[in-house]
């Protein structure tokens, strides 16, 4: 009985790594910006949870549509949480559940805030992922980009990730590389792309109208 208590106070114990920081003080969202009409609130464990505020009247369920592009347009406008923060070299720790057909993302080094992605209409061309760099997170969602794919560099492999379960990514930045890890394999590298910005936020992104994401233990270490 003794090492049974042991074992499970040890392993109570055990959560963010040495040199890191949480971004996440598991009560509020205190040091992040709501970006858009995303519903962004902390739960029961710390666990931020991500879903459409449909009390935006622009958007709301009833809103009619006058061709395909504009459903289009509403189906994909995007919602973000942001950083108030930004970084240059880190190690970004992220753990990370969504829906069946959810997508989501993390954003790295995007100095506009997704404002493109977030206006109405959205531009497209000028998403966090078309202007900084997206690692992307999909649960069967009709993309093909799968899970820890750097988007629109490289494409990670469909296997690395645990349907309908919780996931961990780990993220490292660095001024000649990206990389990510999911679930402890490296699934994504890539060089940065020099016309690209080399610091700013960190966001977590509600891709579209029905995902909901839910994110839990994201801690940072700063690189010097």
């Amino acid at each position: 009985m003794k090492y049974f208590l042991f074992v499970v106070f040890a392993g109570m114990l055990m959560g963010q790594p040495p040199g890191y920081k949480t971004l996440l003080n598991g009560k509020d969202l205190n040091g992040w910006e709501v970006r858009g009409d995303g519903k962004w609130i902390v739960i029961d464990g710390g666990v931020v949870v991500g879903q459409r505020d449909y009390d935006s009247k622009s958007l709301a369920p009833g809103k009619r549509f006058t061709s395909e592009k504009e459903y289009g347009q509403w189906l994909n406008h995007q919602a973000w949480l942001y950083t108030k923060e930004s970084f240059e070299q880190y190690d970004l720790h992220v753990e990370f559940w969504t829906k069946e057909h959810g997508n989501s993302g993390i954003s790295l080094h995007d100095p506009s805030r997704a404002e493109s992605a977030i206006a109405w209409p959205p531009d497209f061309a000028k998403t966090p992922a078309k202007i900084a760099y997206e690692i992307q997170i999909n649960n069967n969602y009709p993309d093909p980009h799968p899970t820890g794919s750097i988007y629109g560099f490289v494409d990670a492999p469909k296997d690395a990730l645990r349907e309908n379960q919780w996931n961990v990514m780990d993220i490292s930045v660095r001024k000649d590389s990206i990389a990510v890890k999911l679930n402890g394999r490296e699934v994504a590298k890539i060089k940065p792309d020099p016309k690209r910005a080399t610091s700013g936020p960190i966001g977590l992104q509600l891709h579209d109208q029905f995902s909901v994401i839910h994110f839990k233990n994201i801690w940072i270490k700063k690189i010097s």
